[in-house]
């Protein structure tokens, strides 16, 4: 779900952090040897091709050298029955595979997936890399430079329910200016989690627990998870723009998330209910700023990424939509992830009547 969002607010930064002496350093906290992933979920780039894996079954994040640092033109990508393709090379059947997330090195442009192979907790782990020219390959686990950090108090595992809540100790996560920020579900009482995990990783702490007012189930919600997140300035304040299940945005300042306490966020849009948003970018277009969002059932959204500080927080019940308004980009459908390909193009994977295919697409 969550990837390397260059949104142009942290342009600077993230052009600081892309340096080759800071870089280095960075990847030299990496150690060579086996990448013990139990799963593979949400993904995201930071500097120098060090990619960012959420193992939720592990209930730790991993950082991975992906030594794919030759930087290239921005050039489209477009695979056909993406499944079918990844099954045929991990000789298995399309019905055993599942793609979690995409995410684009912004160096070399190529696409990085991150797939299950079988069902259930006994399916195995694979990161693929696909490029310009559609070709698919395995980054191997076994010898790789890397390191991961533990959550202390990832959700405790179990069959009982619809939903193993382990499989949510990770909903997503990005990189940001030196550090990791990850969203799921803690074994904690108020159990939504947003944490800030420092890198190169040394440990990470118990994370700050989030509530929210939730304006169409009319109630405080603690133990629901975000879904998908963008860490975003608003009004000049760092801030991680989040969504929820049926479908709320809030802000959540990140001078806020204090290990170990309780934050509320902001509500500031309800998206309209019956729905899970998946992921989010953002962009600029036109000297204006744009946040995409894509949904199970209610297409690609596109809101003003421009004065979101100007809206009252959602205090009340709210029988369908209120606050930020939105259009639906009727171009983009089916789409299950993203991520910005260049300024003007994204990658998307998109559900079709065939199946799964991964396309660039112009940004709306």
């Amino acid at each position: 779900m969550a990837t390397f969002r260059m949104t142009t607010c942290f342009v600077l930064a993230l052009a600081l952090l892309a340096t080759p002496c800071f870089a280095a350093s960075l990847t030299d906290s990496l150690k060579s040897g086996k990448a013990e992933l139990k799963s593979a979920g949400s993904l995201a780039f930071g500097p120098d091709g060090v990619l960012f894996v959420g193992d939720s079954l592990a209930g730790a994040v991993f950082a991975i050298d992906t030594q794919d640092r030759t930087a290239t033109q921005s050039a489209s990508v477009e695979v056909k029955g993406l499944s079918e393709k990844i099954a045929a090379m991990l000789g298995t059947t399309a019905d055993q595979i599942q793609i979690n997330d995409v995410a684009v090195n912004p160096i070399s442009k190529k696409t990085y997936v991150s797939v299950s192979r079988g069902l259930g907790p006994a399916a195995s782990p694979v990161i693929l890399r696909i490029d310009s020219t559609g070709k698919l390959e395995a980054l191997s686990m076994d010898n790789v430079k890397h390191s991961s950090v533990a959550i202390p108090n990832p959700a405790n595992s179990s069959t009982s329910g619809r939903t193993n809540p382990r499989t949510m100790a990770i909903t997503d996560l990005a990189f940001v200016e030196n550090q990791v920020f990850v969203a799921g579900l803690s074994n904690e009482e108020f159990s939504s989690t947003l944490r800030a995990i420092p890198f190169p990783f040394n440990q990470a702490d118990k994370g700050t627990s989030a509530e929210i007012w939730h304006a169409s189930h009319r109630r405080f919600e603690t133990n629901s998870p975000i879904r998908t997140f963008l860490p975003y300035k608003v009004n000049n304040q760092d801030t991680i723009l989040a969504s929820y299940t049926c479908t709320p945005l809030v802000k959540f300042p990140v001078s806020s998330l204090k290990p170990g306490t309780k934050v509320m966020g902001t509500t500031i849009a309800e998206f309209g209910a019956g729905n899970t948003p998946l992921d989010m970018i953002a962009y600029s277009k036109g000297g204006k700023n744009y946040i995409l969002m894509s949904n199970t059932s209610r297409g690609v959204m596109k809101f003003s990424a421009d004065g979101l500080e100007k809206f009252d927080a959602i205090t009340q019940p709210v029988a369908d939509k209120a606050g930020v308004p939105y259009e639906t980009i009727s171009t983009l459908t089916g789409v299950v992830q993203m991520d910005r390909l260049d300024a003007d193009k994204a990658v998307v994977l998109e559900r079709t009547a065939s199946g799964l295919d991964l396309r660039t697409v112009a940004l709306p």
